[in-house]
């Protein structure tokens, strides 16, 4: 697997000009400050990945919303003319990532791992002219709606503690997930890495993508933690809450 630099884990926001390539999932939310191993397969996804390659490595990891089905349109490929195809529908909020590493099987799949880097809302998607989907989307920018750093503070405090506490015990004990908890990490990344590693329903998880206040993302929180049941040590390779591997 191709190692990535420092410059695959930065986003320079003045050179991005707001068109996305989408990779849209049923069940995946992405946040930013998070990583995802992904196993990428279909053509079309792979015709999107080796684009991104080839140029700024941007994906734009959508979710598709849950309570559409697919409809049929029409694109032309090539000479071939128009031909049906289905775009199910996609929910307003994405997480743009970056690809900072990627592995070519001998199949033609690749492994890849994806960043992700900021919260953006799709307002335009674009006509179809190629395999994968595009879109235009605008950057959404976390804030503060709390102004004093010692109710902060005691915010991520009591998150930190709740995360904790809502691990199974196996995962609560790892070094690397104690000493990043133990470290003042800001309250918009640790958000984010609660969001992504609980088993929250998919409802819940696109409501914390789309919601750009950092306080009340704590908030909605350590309310949907409060609504977990008790952590039971999982059998099998899979175990905890930790999202595993995806695959396209």
């Amino acid at each position: 697997m191709l190692p990535w630099d420092v410059d695959d884990l930065t986003f320079d926001e003045t050179r991005f000009r707001g068109k996305v390539r989408l990779f849209p999932l049923p069940d995946l939310v992405m946040y930013p400050h998070v990583m995802q191993p992904l196993n990428i397969f279909e053509p079309r996804y792979l015709e999107l990945l080796n684009e991104a390659l080839d140029s700024d490595g941007l994906i734009a990891m959508s979710v598709l919303n849950p309570g559409k089905k697919m409809w049929p349109t029409q694109k032309t490929i090539g000479h071939m003319g128009p031909q049906s195809t289905d775009r199910p529908e996609v929910l307003p909020h994405a997480c743009l990532g970056k690809v900072v590493t990627h592995q070519r099987k001998e199949n033609g799949q690749y492994n890849i791992l994806v960043l992700g880097m900021r919260r953006v809302t799709i307002h335009t998607e674009l006509p179809p002219e190629r395999s994968f989907r595009q879109a235009e989307v605008n950057l959404l920018d976390d804030f503060c709606r709390t102004e004093n750093d010692t109710d902060r503070a005691d915010l991520q405090a009591a998150l930190t503690q709740r995360f904790q506490e809502c691990l199974p015990e196996e995962q609560s004990a790892h070094p690397a997930l104690s000493e990043m908890l133990s470290t003042e990490i800001p309250l918009s990344v640790l958000t984010d890495l609660v969001s992504f590693a609980m088993p929250f329903n998919i409802e819940t998880k696109c409501e914390l993508l789309r919601e750009n206040d950092v306080d009340r993302r704590a908030w909605i929180l350590l309310e949907a933690m409060d609504r977990l049941p008790n952590p039971e040590p999982q059998q099998g390779s899979q175990s905890g809450y930790l999202p595993p591997f995806s695959e396209n």
